[in-house]
């Protein structure tokens, strides 16, 4: 009766252990698409930020003799 007490619960250990393995495979995916998404999103709103008032400097230098 023990032995098969102590069997059960050896093999519960092994698939608790597998499930945690799994697990932690999930959140670090999850992590890396998050932080992936972050970048591609954050990175071009810089950039903008930067390019847009340059380029509306430029244009507003080669129209003023227009207006």
């Amino acid at each position: 009766m023990e032995n098969e007490i102590i069997k059960k619960l050896e093999e519960q250990d092994k698939k608790i252990e597998a499930i945690w393995v799994s697990v932690e495979k999930t959140r670090k995916y999850f992590l890396a698409t998050i932080i992936i998404t972050v970048i591609m999103t954050v990175l071009p709103l810089i950039g903008l930020a930067i390019v847009i008032p340059i380029f509306l400097g430029t244009l507003s230098s080669s129209m003023g003799g227009l207006l």
